[in-house]
């Protein structure tokens, strides 16, 4: 543990350290098999159920499994800034545990690097099988774990170089340009401060600067300038992360996880009245309503499992949550809908017919978990 690395503006490398092996708190990795339950068929389950039962709370449920068009949030826009900020909660404790051990920072930029590229990598394979390296214009260059690898690279060297108060000003100060950017800048045709998905200044970048193909056509939400704001959630992540392993008692560190989430949460509120929570503009008040949330959720977990000991409930979550990227590559290169087709049909089959999809989802679940169960028995956990 280090002495109360939360506290005053010194850089991590210059405080002492105490020992050389920081805590691992369950509730990080419970809470981050949350949200990849809802990748793994948790969500398909749900969704699949709207306007299907008669009941108001399922639908309402349903719709918010679903992405709004444009403007707007719903619940499922919160699944990829969580796991950008949980990114960014592990690897403070990853990055404090090698300084401790004394680990020379060029040593952790390269590995930050190293597994950028690999993530990279990967995303454009995830995103574009079966790729045609033959045929680079129509590759998608813009991809989720591209994304986070980018996001913990920056993370990672703010955090090694800079205290908790900088970063959250870095991050405050990005927030703050990109809106300036997205407001101010004329895009040629469309004139400033259209936010429009025709004109905004996101489309025009993405099309002069991107090679490849574009999601949307238009533009790309995970191509140029989208990395900037997302990053920021990786950014305050590792202040949430610092602050876990702080010398400081549970109740403090609950309340600075929920008193800053509330703010930041009101404040993007109140920024959404100018500048709209868009999750496909990753909108500097989109960030700051997701990030409140990560802190939220993360005191709630970290309160019942690390807290009070409530820890037994969150083993189901916890076998996700270790093998994420398992997860997320699984789900892509197997087709668990298929195999629970093959198995579990002939039981659903009998339930009215409305409800087979969602039973369907239900068994992939159950087969993805199992999965998962078998490499935690085995003890094998994909880490980059």
């Amino acid at each position: 543990m280090v002495s109360d690395v939360n506290a005053g503006s010194v850089p991590l490398q210059a405080q002492e350290v105490v020992t050389v092996k920081a805590k691992r708190l369950l509730s990080i990795d419970a809470l981050r098999g949350f949200d990849m339950l809802l990748i793994a068929g948790g969500g398909a389950f749900i969704e699949r159920l709207n306007g299907k039962t008669g009941l108001g709370w399922v639908d309402w449920m349903g719709d918010q499994l679903t992405h709004p068009a444009w403007n707007g949030f719903t619940f499922y826009d919160f699944i990829f800034p969580l796991f950008l900020f949980l990114s960014g909660v592990s690897l403070s404790f990853s990055l404090q545990t090698a300084v401790a051990k004394g680990i020379d920072k060029p040593v952790l930029y390269r590995k930050a690097f190293r597994r950028f590229v690999i993530l990279y990598l990967l995303g454009i394979l995830d995103k574009n099988i079966p790729l045609d390296v033959f045929d680079p214009a129509n590759i998608r260059y813009g991809t989720v774990l591209g994304r986070i690898g980018l996001a913990t690279l920056v993370a990672t060297v703010l955090f090694l170089n800079f205290s908790w108060k900088q970063r959250l000003y870095t991050a405050g100060g990005i927030l703050l340009a990109y809106y300036a950017a997205l407001v101010l800048i004329p895009v040629p045709g469309f004139g400033s401060g259209d936010l429009s998905f025709e004109g905004n200044l996101v489309g025009w970048f993405d099309r002069t600067f991107m090679p490849g193909r574009l999601l949307q056509k238009t533009y790309d939400e995970l191509a140029l300038l989208t990395q900037f704001p997302a990053l920021c959630l990786a950014v305050l992540g590792t202040v949430a992360g610092e602050l876990l392993q702080s010398d400081r008692s549970e109740r403090t560190k609950l309340t600075y996880l929920v008193a800053p989430g509330l703010y930041s949460i009101g404040i993007g509120l109140l920024w959404s009245l100018h500048f709209p929570i868009n999750k496909h503009l990753w909108t500097s008040s989109f960030i700051l309503v997701t990030a409140g949330m990560g802190a939220l959720f993360l005191a709630l977990f970290y309160g019942l499992i690390d807290v009070l000991g409530f820890r037994k409930w969150s083993f189901f979550f916890k076998v996700i949550g270790v093998n994420s990227l398992v997860v997320y590559l699984a789900y892509r290169f197997i087709d668990f809908n298929h195999t629970s087709k093959l198995l579990f049909e002939g039981f659903y089959r009998h339930t009215p017919e409305p409800f087979h999809e969602s039973l369907n989802a239900l068994g992939a679940l159950a087969l993805v978990w199992t999965f998962l169960y078998i490499l935690y028995r085995h003890k094998i956990f994909v880490k980059i």
